[in-house]
């Protein structure tokens, strides 16, 4: 006696035993995002990454705000990296209005700089520590962030948003003594770095997951056009500090971190290894910078742009930041256009995913070093 099966249950076809999954975007671990993920059994067949809840139109913002204005604004999609996403605009503004940053100003944006790529890169690794059940790596991160958020507090008077950076150079000079606490506690920072390596980076749980997982190679990863750890992961030696150096990064010391396997394991440990070289070069910055001078060459009310455009990119936490900014003569900018590092990774999550175990998701996507509100920004 053949079985009858209820409507909609015949598995006629290889389609029928897809299943679609909806990631986020409630989802703690999507971050503000969704991914739509097709599943056969415990292996992911494709996935549709589904960016934009977080949009706010910071671009067309920036046309109705003076040069100076749009400081505040801009930082928001990345508030825990601000001085990195503001860094590139002031460049253009500069370049625009023809302003020229003095000496010390120079140093002070690159050691804010530094200091605030810290505080994004131990956000990103508390958070991939509690993507992969590590408690201790989401609570070590966390917790030493607070030595760099003291830091850019005292420089800017503010804890998480700092409008540190304008154009023309910083708002206001270092503390007395400042060099002193920043180099004691950056010096710190160094040794409890090593304790990461093994209590993470050596922990078998997370090579296991890691390493040979969502491989990226040097080919896919040019083609593709992603950047910066995900970039240098890969086997390509490109970061902008050192290929098109601003202000004072071509005087000072430090090496550009790569790795040649591509895996998440190598995604995970680039940032980690380049937060050592940030602090080499917060050190040789504050060694080498002018004891005194003028940190901001004072602007008039409401400088204007010419009829000109100018295109400027730093170094981000999370890989290259342009800013593409049209001027027609007013105050305001005409056009403000941003290319973000996050938005240039998620473009190659579809390939790493697809093949990979569902448990294995959440170590590929974060080691794309992705944060969502700087993609829709």
């Amino acid at each position: 006696m053949t079985t009858q099966l209820p409507p909609g249950m015949h598995l006629e076809t290889v389609d029928d035993k897809i299943m679609t999954l909806n990631v986020g975007p409630q989802h703690p671990g999507s971050g503000h995002m969704r991914l739509i993920i097709k599943v056969d059994g415990d292996y992911i067949v494709s996935c549709d990454p589904d960016p934009g809840y977080v949009h706010r139109g910071e671009e067309k913002m920036a046309e109705y705000r003076n040069y100076i204005q749009n400081i505040p604004h801009l930082e928001r999609p990345v508030i825990h990296d601000s001085s990195n996403i503001l860094y590139p605009y002031c460049l253009g503004v500069e370049e625009l209005l023809g302003i020229e940053v003095p000496e010390r100003a120079k140093y002070i944006r690159v050691i804010a700089a530094e200091l605030n790529r810290c505080i994004y890169v131990l956000y990103w690794l508390a958070i991939y520590g509690i993507f992969l059940g590590h408690s201790t790596m989401f609570m070590w991160p966390a917790g030493d962030r607070e030595l760099f958020i003291d830091l850019l507090e005292a420089m800017s008077g503010a804890r998480v948003t700092h409008a540190y950076l304008v154009p023309g150079g910083v708002r206001n000079d270092l503390p007395s003594n400042f060099e002193e606490r920043c180099l004691r506690q950056v010096e710190y920072f160094e040794k409890r770095l090593k304790e990461y390596e093994a209590v993470f980076y050596q922990n078998p749980l997370l090579k296991a997951r890691t390493e040979g997982s969502g491989i990226l190679s040097r080919t896919d990863a040019i083609r593709l056009g992603t950047t910066g750890s995900v970039l240098r992961a890969s086997g390509v030696d490109f970061d902008v500090r050192k290929k098109e150096p601003y202000d004072v990064y071509e005087n000072l010391d430090f090496q550009t971190i790569v790795m040649k396997e591509g895996d998440s394991y190598a995604r995970s440990r680039v940032p980690y290894l380049e937060m050592f070289e940030s602090c080499r070069i917060i050190k040789d910055a504050l060694r080498k910078m002018p004891k005194s001078g003028s940190v901001r060459t004072k602007l008039k009310p409401n400088p204007k742009g010419g009829n000109d455009e100018v295109y400027r990119r730093i170094e981000s936490g999370r890989g290259a930041i342009g800013y593409y900014i049209v001027s027609n003569n007013r105050p305001e900018p005409y056009r403000v256009k941003i290319s973000v590092g996050s938005f240039r990774n998620l473009i190659c999550m579809p390939y790493l995913l697809k093949g990979e175990k569902l448990g294995n998701m959440p170590a590929v996507y974060w080691g794309l070093n992705y944060w969502p509100v700087e993609a829709d920004r």
